[in-house]
């Protein structure tokens, strides 16, 4: 009885111990950074994230006998992402549910609901300060909301002409585009969801009106929203007011054909993915083009219909073991591919290490 309650321990040691590090591929010898020598290096494309092994590792050895070969999960069809406490949440609309990727405990799960809280198009979803998510279903024509613990807890959205494609949190309020509706709702983070505002006036000849928006994010100065319809990104005061636009309509860098999920960084650059280019593009805060990455897949840094950009500060240290060396880690750039073998792209944004710094 001793020797297998000693064999038993020894087992439980050995798989903790198998689990302290992500595990996701690697990107292969080459760095992959842009923009290209001789130029200096802004971004290096990390790893990717496309299964359950990418996350917690293949089961090798006596962790293999012991638990026997896993289930590999796979990242159906991805498109919103974002990151909250640790935990990368994808939005996978091939499964109608939600990939959770824990970054400290090495584990991939999936959330599908079902009964009220059954999604069918989960574009965009959002983790306000306690933990609730919110998920954009564009086929519920609603906002799904479930508790931490992943229980369902309501939906809301209007009754007519709403379709929400993107959900943002901030300061205590729920920014929501609507895209059939060409506005912005905006909703009190309350347990009615009280509709605050809505965001442009719908004037057709007016230079802020919203044709088609589809993904919004905002800051403590302004609410960055996609309009898909018009090739821009336009750029609102918090009180609806138009700011400026960023891009048009071209072939050439700097302008758009499919501009869809953005983000905007702490120095203000804003962040654009465009599915047909399949790249992302870089502005600083006067629109002024400052790089892309990406492009056509042709191998590991690169994208396959682009959907989403995430940036993260939060996470840095489950990812500093794939950056070049010489370079330091700042933050992370999150984009999803909807097709191809890599579906979550991780970037890093990294400087240069000065000389007297490394030693």
């Amino acid at each position: 009885m001793i020797n297998r309650i000693i064999l038993f321990t020894i087992a439980i040691s050995l798989l903790v111990s198998c689990s302290k590090h992500l595990h996701p591929i690697e990107s292969g010898k080459k760095f992959v950074i842009y923009p290209q020598p001789p130029d200096t290096a802004r971004i290096q494309f990390l790893t990717r994230i496309s299964n359950s092994t990418d996350v917690a590792g293949k089961r090798k050895g006596f962790r293999r006998f012991i638990l026997g070969t896993e289930e590999v999960r796979n990242i159906g069809k991805p498109y919103g992402v974002t990151v909250h406490n640790g935990k990368i949440y994808i939005c996978d609309t091939f499964k109608r549910g939600i990939d959770i990727i824990d970054l400290s405990n090495n584990t991939f799960k999936e959330f599908i609901p079902t009964g009220q809280g059954a999604l069918k198009i989960p574009l965009n979803c959002f983790l306000d300060e306690k933990g609730y998510l919110f998920i954009a279903d564009a086929d519920r024509k609603q906002i799904v909301v479930f508790t931490p613990d992943g229980d369902y807890f309501t939906s809301f959205g209007e009754k007519e002409n709403f379709k929400p494609t993107d959900v943002f949190i901030y300061d205590n309020k729920i920014w929501v585009v609507n895209i059939t509706g060409h506005q912005i709702n905006v909703y009190n983070n309350d347990a009615d969801y009280t509709l605050l505002k809505k965001f442009p006036n719908i004037n057709i000849d007016s230079s802020n009106y919203l044709f088609s928006p589809t993904n919004i994010f905002v800051t403590n100065e302004n609410v960055y929203v996609t309009d898909f319809g018009d090739f821009k990104i336009k750029k609102y005061s918090h009180d609806g007011k138009i700011i400026g636009t960023v891009g048009t309509y071209g072939e050439n860098l700097g302008q758009f054909a499919r501009p869809k999920g953005i983000a905007v960084d702490r120095e203000s650059n804003l962040y654009v993915v465009d599915a047909g280019f399949e790249n992302t593009q870089v502005f600083d805060k006067n629109g002024k083009l400052l790089m892309f990455f990406g492009g056509n897949y042709k191998g590991p840094g690169d994208l396959w219909l682009p959907a989403k950009v995430t940036i993260d500060y939060d996470n840095v240290q489950y990812f500093t073991k794939f950056v070049a060396p010489g370079f330091d880690l700042k933050y992370l750039i999150l984009v999803t591919s909807q097709f191809g073998p890599d579906k979550l792209n991780i970037y890093g944004y990294v400087e240069k290490v000065e000389p007297e710094s490394q030693h």
